[in-house]
Parts: C-alpha cells; structure tokens; sequence
C-alpha cells in the first residue's frame, strides 16, 4: 500500500452511529482480527482477547447491561453536562432515529485484556506501575486500532463503545459472559453495514501542531483558541451523536 491510499483509508475510518441490520459475513469478521493480532504490543506480549457476539438475545443482554432502560429524564448525562464550564455548555438537542442505534449492528466485539501477560514485561516497567499500566493499555489501543481500519478496508462501519469498561458495566458483562477474573474489558466495537454517510471531519489545521525542534510559549495554543476549538468540536460531536446535524456542525 503506498501512502496516499493509507492515508485515505485513516480519513474514511470513521464512528458509525446508525446500523443496517444486515448480517456481516463471518470470513470478515475473521480478517477484522487477523489484521488486529498483528497489533505491536509491549514486549510481544499480545494481551488481547477478542469475545465476538451475534447472537441476538446475547447483545440484546449486553444493550440491557450498557444501557438499560430509564424513564424520560432519568439519565444524569443531561444534568451533569449543565455542571461543565459555563462557556462550553450548550442546549442539547433530543436523540432522532433511536431505532437505528448501534445495538442494531450485527456483530459487536468485546476486546479484553489478560493482566496476567505483564508478568513477561521487562523488570523495569514491571516495577514500575505508571510505565507497566501504560504500555498494556497501549498494547490494547493499538490492537483495536487495526480493528477499526480493518473493519473500514471491508466497507464496514464500526463505534467504539467505550462505556462498557465503566466499574458497573465491566463487572456486568463479565459475570454475563463468564469471564475469567485475570482478565480485563478494555472496549468494545459495534460492526455492520452504515445507514448513513459520515459528515466531513472537524479537524484542527496541521500546521497548528507540528512544532520542529522546539515547542516554547510562542507556537503554544492560547486559552482562547483552546476553548475556541473545544466549542466547535463539542458542537460537531454532539451533532453526530444525535444522529443529524445541522449547518452550523462545523462551527
């Protein structure tokens, strides 16, 4: 692959949100992990895990854990986005096509983390709890990288669901799925067919991040434009989350 196709592939890889209920064949979910287990990992040690579900009572079950039912106004997101800094709150906006939500993906992939591989770490990052935790929880990231791109080069859409690793969630889903205590959720992926065609990418300008050589106070972001940009993308996040968006997405 020469660079110009990678780098069209890393911008196609986006976060789906709306699912087709069609059924993704097994041979891609295959390649999806082939791909990841080629993922570097900390010493060789390849942590990873990959749980695959597709039966449909299985995630209805995972949906039930991740995001049970509540009544109108029940959930304390809204509330506690009230509580953040004055100047980036906004009014948000009621979620459409509900029905079209990622427990309708066809397959979601949990991948988990066996602890116990750090023991094979070199001593000095073993003895060291920062460096130790850091480069397993690189180890894992990198892997569900090449998942996302993977599943992106089979014309597939994916979400990372990052919720499922929450205190409550994680200890749910791996009392659910019998789960061996050793071993960790790190995150999950939905897969399947989009509904929809990604919107253009917020992105901040290159030229704003590149320092060569040297970074001091003068090529350092001020407050202003950090906030400037945090309203922006919170606007455009927010926007994709509730599946439509409006002409002022992009700021």
């Amino acid at each position: 692959m020469d660079y110009d196709s990678f780098l069209e592939l890393a911008k196609n890889r986006r976060s789906i949100r709306r699912f087709k209920p069609d059924p993704i064949p097994d041979e891609y979910v295959d390649k999806i992990i082939e791909a990841a287990r080629w993922a570097p990992s900390g010493f060789n040690s390849q942590p990873w895990e990959f749980v695959v579900i597709k039966d449909k009572k299985l995630k209805d079950d995972v949906m039930q854990i991740v995001r049970p039912p509540r009544p109108a106004g029940a959930s304390g997101f809204s509330k506690m986005e009230d509580m953040c800094e004055p100047w980036m709150r906004r009014k948000l906006q009621p979620w459409l096509d509900t029905e079209m939500e990622y427990q309708n993906a066809p397959v979601f992939i949990l991948l988990f983390g066996d602890t116990r591989t750090q023991v094979g770490l070199p001593m000095v990052v073993r003895y060291d709890p920062y460096l130790r935790q850091s480069i397993y929880i690189s180890s894992l990231a990198n892997t569900f990288l090449y998942m996302l791109l993977a599943a992106t080069t089979l014309g597939l859409a994916s979400q990372w669901v990052s919720v499922v690793a929450s205190p409550y969630n994680h200890c749910a889903l791996k009392n659910l799925l019998h789960i061996p205590t050793e071993v960790d959720i790190y995150d999950m992926v939905a897969l399947g067919y989009p509904a929809y065609k990604s919107r253009p990418k917020l992105m901040r300008p290159v030229g704003k991040m590149i320092h060569r050589d040297y970074f001091g106070e003068e090529d350092f972001r001020t407050d202003e434009e950090v906030r400037d940009f945090i309203k922006r993308t919170r606007a455009w996040v927010f926007a994709n989350h509730r599946r439509g968006a409006d002409k002022n997405m992009l700021g």
